[in-house]
């Protein structure tokens, strides 16, 4: 069976909610699960955040697919 995946599109969110809600998704997540977040920019802030909130807690790749959505994969490692 494969891993779960999120998808959650923050691109509607007031930019208030989105990090709330992308860590409280984040965390009920279990080991090996995966948050596939959609924005609207590059979310180089977000990252720097998990870096120091969930430190070895994650696996993050990102990639551009338009100048106006962008795809971070967010692995749930422990």
């Amino acid at each position: 069976m494969a891993d779960k995946i999120v998808t959650l599109d923050v691109r509607n969110m007031p930019p208030w909610e989105r990090h709330p809600r992308i860590f409280e998704t984040f965390d009920s997540l279990n080991a090996g699960e995966t948050i596939m977040l959609v924005n609207d920019h590059n979310p180089k802030p977000l990252h720097y955040q998990f870096m120091h909130e969930r430190e070895g807690q994650f696996e993050w790749t990102t990639e551009e697919k338009g100048p106006r959505e962008w795809v971070a994969m967010i692995k749930k490692v422990k």
